[in-house]
């Protein structure tokens, strides 16, 4: 793999993202699959190009600019549990200000769910997971893969901000999102949620022991 490759890989990981999200790309794509068929193609498509480039990463010869150590990779482990159970507690939960939602009409803003914490909480775990894997990959590649996939979900929450402001309206967001941040902590964990742990659990140990499989290194203790 050489730096032109590199580019070129970071490149279509960008484009697959953010062409197919374009308002008018998007309407012809759900008016051909449907909804649910293009956030299930669109997922598919942004894991498959997420494994290459980090398939892409594992140079033979890394420039090292830190060394990697027994306590980065402890947090990591203990962090991407949290990653997990983010993912579990807003997957197809009611948020009109971010993706990954479902049924956004029934969103309640007494009773926000993981909204309350952050209003992009797919993005906030994206943004977790880039960060947790930069401390034990201190390799020039990987850093300049998480360090992009980092800044790459800071953006798109700005992005989404804007155009969730543009579809709503400011008024109705900003009234949306007041309320919410008003809601109670205890409003954050909803019905169904100890259900949901018990999968984040269940996928946590999936990506640890299957991690060598797509990513090309074991994170086995």
């Amino acid at each position: 793999m050489n730096w032109v490759a590199y580019g070129t890989m970071f490149a279509l990981f960008l484009f697959s993202h953010s062409i197919p999200t374009r308002p008018a790309v998007k309407r012809r794509a759900v008016a051909a699959v449907g909804a649910r068929g293009f956030t299930i193609l669109y997922s598919l498509l942004s894991l498959a190009m997420l494994l290459l480039l980090i398939r892409a990463a594992n140079w033979p010869d890394p420039v090292l600019l830190w060394p990697q150590s027994a306590i980065t990779l402890t947090v990591t482990r203990i962090g991407m549990l949290a990653v997990c159970m983010i993912f579990a507690l807003s997957l197809g939960r009611p948020n009109p200000f971010s993706f990954g939602g479902a049924k956004t009409d029934a969103f309640d803003p007494s009773r926000p769910g993981f909204v309350r914490v952050h209003r992009h909480p797919l993005l906030l775990g994206f943004l977790l997971w880039a960060g947790l894997h930069l401390l034990p990959n201190g390799d020039l590649a990987h850093v300049l893969l998480f360090g992009a996939l980092g800044g790459f979900a800071i953006l798109g929450m700005r992005l989404l901000d804007r155009r969730r402001q543009k579809e709503l309206g400011m008024q109705t967001w900003q009234t949306l999102w007041q309320h919410a941040k008003r809601a109670s902590l205890r409003t954050v964990f909803a019905k169904g949620d100890v259900r949901r742990s018990v999968y984040a659990l269940i996928a946590y140990c999936g990506l640890i022991a299957g991690h060598s499989f797509f990513a090309g290194v074991s994170v086995l203790w």
